[in-house]
């Protein structure tokens, strides 16, 4: 039997007063042979509550001043571990609340793509950690073709030399020997670069030329791992005056799915 439990999407905003903001969604798991009985005899007398993890994490956020999602995290793990010492491992996430500075004192709230950051901690170190980027959205009218892919009795799907190309993407990468951390929003920005000058032959293509760009740019990061989805809008209309003008709709599922973990 394997267990665990915790306390999700803990939302933390720390500010200053004066000019500063941080805002971070916060999930935070345990585990450990030690929460057994509470499964097996409702024995609570070692559960810490997870209103109690809520509580936790907000009154040890008040002494981070930096601000990383990595180092927020390692705040947390460390001082848990040491706090509960019943506790043999926990997993703790964290996912950036954007906002975008207007002035010194204003900020505007942005929905849009995120940092993310995992830790795992054990007694013996750290188990596992991760960043990334998540919810990328990419659209690039022109520059990208899918042509000469196996063709069967099932295929109905044409070749396109030359085609409009809307991508979700996530990305998520490991460092070197605890190196780091890495600013997701530069990593969200090289992708966006190769997206806009690489003619690539398929999303396959795309994300290997994004993940190759990666690496030769940021020597901390030691793996990368991307999961990308086609989104292309389907074509409502097309002008009869010039073929390459088009009125699309939003998709309908099924969408396809690539995936790539790279290491050097």
């Amino acid at each position: 039997m394997s267990i665990h439990y915790g306390k999700a999407e803990i939302g933390v905003y720390r500010t200053d007063g004066v000019s500063s903001l941080f805002a971070a969604e916060v999930t935070l798991d345990v585990f450990g042979e030690n929460f057994m009985p509470a499964y097996t005899e409702g024995d609570n007398s070692l559960v810490v509550a997870t209103d109690t993890m809520k509580n936790f994490v907000h009154a040890n956020a008040l002494d981070y001043s930096g601000e990383s999602l990595e180092g927020l995290l390692d705040l947390l793990g460390e001082r848990f571990l040491r706090t509960y010492e019943h506790v043999e491992r926990i997993r703790l996430g964290a996912r950036e609340i954007p906002f975008e500075r207007k002035s010194g004192v204003l900020f505007q709230r942005r929905y849009e793509d995120t940092g993310v950051a995992e830790l795992e901690l054990g007694r013996e170190g750290v188990v596992d950690r991760r960043s990334g980027r998540e919810g990328v959205h990419l659209i690039k009218i022109t520059g990208s073709s899918f042509t000469r892919f196996a063709r069967d009795d099932y295929t109905t799907l044409p070749e396109t030399v030359d085609r409009p190309l809307f991508i979700h993407l996530n990305v998520h990468w490991r460092y070197l020997d605890e190196a780091g951390p890495v600013p997701s929003t530069e990593v969200r920005d090289s992708v966006a670069e190769t997206f806009d000058d690489f003619n690539s032959k398929s999303i396959q293509h795309l994300v290997h030329e994004m993940g190759r760009r990666l690496l030769d740019r940021f020597p901390a990061i030691a793996e990368l791992s991307f999961e990308a989805q086609n989104r292309l809008w389907d074509t409502a209309q097309v002008s009869k005056a010039d073929e390459r003008v088009k009125i699309y709709t939003d998709p309908h599922p099924p969408y396809g799915m690539i995936g790539l973990t790279l290491r050097r």
